[in-house]
């Protein structure tokens, strides 16, 4: 049986080589770790370069971009499977000045330093999911953690990873690749998102080993992998899409065809004049053109306008 090439993108840099660990005892399956998006991307390339690509990325759903680039003219290979990997070096702790207001970066009860690296992982083994105050600290820094007792409410939700974005761009520099996104948490919202980037799988973290492979094994035979209980939500998600796109494609339909080939250079990023030169029309007419174009379309800005068209499946001008 031929061996799969795997590569684990995770930020938390013990995860992913606990797990490409655990995974190196399977008999059919080479594997390799990376700590960051940049450092998998330069992975994949290498591989490539070296006509052994990798079959099948791992990917950490809010994996980062993260990591240096490598110094001028090093070439770090890659690593093999089996290999130990050097632990990352310490970065420089920052000390707070002396004097601040009392309570200001207190760390909140309880807070420490990440747990020890994951105990010896077999076949049998539970992937070993990342605690959750302890992301940061895998990479030998110390990260102040905010206190939820002195967080307003009306704090913003930390953005998401680069993860997803990160496996659209995997897809498309090596389109035979098959992307497996690691997951914290079941939101079918992400799930979507992730199918639409071109994964083909959705693995809880805390997923034994023995379902991570078979997922793996899955998606080489171009199978899609959802967990059961995100199926009804990824479905709903997906009607829901669907329904705007209908509703953005009747809106576009009602345009003229002049008015949908000022559209399209609008799509394309084109001002007035562009546009005028490219019709071969006055800079005032195609304003009566755009103008119409967004009372048509139920906008009020170039930005909306643009956007519902592509979720028309509008394209930019040729």
């Amino acid at each position: 049986m031929a061996r799969i090439r795997v590569l684990v993108a995770d930020g938390h840099r013990i995860f992913a080589e606990a797990l490409a660990t655990a995974l190196t005892a399977e008999p059919d399956v080479d594997v390799a770790a990376a700590g960051s998006a940049q450092a998998a991307e330069r992975a994949l390339e290498r591989a490539a370069a070296e006509n052994r690509p990798f079959q099948v990325l791992l990917v950490d759903a809010d994996l980062t971009p993260g990591g240096a680039p490598p110094p001028p003219g090093s070439q770090p290979r890659l690593p093999e499977a089996r290999r130990t990997l050097a632990p990352p070096q310490r970065a420089p702790v920052v000390h707070l000045p002396a004097q601040r207001k009392a309570g200001y970066g207190t760390p909140p009860a309880g807070a420490g330093p990440a747990g020890a690296g994951p105990a010896g992982a077999g076949p049998a083994a539970r992937i070993p999911a990342p605690r959750n105050g302890g992301s940061g600290a895998t990479n030998g820094s110390t990260a102040a953690t905010p206190n939820p007792a002195t967080t307003p409410a009306t704090t913003p939700a930390a953005p998401v990873g680069d993860g997803l974005s990160f496996a659209a761009r995997a897809r498309a520099a090596h389109p035979t690749l098959q992307v497996i996104v690691l997951a914290v948490d079941d939101d079918p919202r992400r799930v979507v998102q992730a199918l639409q980037a071109g994964a083909g799988a959705w693995v809880a973290k805390e997923s034994s080993l023995g379902r991570l492979m078979a997922v793996i094994k899955g998606v080489m035979r171009d199978e899609t992998h959802i967990p059961p209980l995100l199926l009804t939500g990824v479905i709903r998600e997906l009607t829901a899409a669907r329904r705007d796109r209908t509703e953005s494609e009747r809106l576009v339909e009602s345009l003229t065809p002049r008015e949908k080939q000022v559209l399209r250079c609008m799509v394309a990023g084109l001002g007035r004049q562009a546009v005028a030169d490219r019709l071969f029309l006055s800079p005032h007419t195609v304003r009566t053109h755009m103008q119409n174009v967004l009372g048509k379309l139920g906008v009020h800005s170039t930005l909306a306008a643009v956007a519902l068209a592509r979720r028309a499946g509008v394209g930019p001008a040729d």
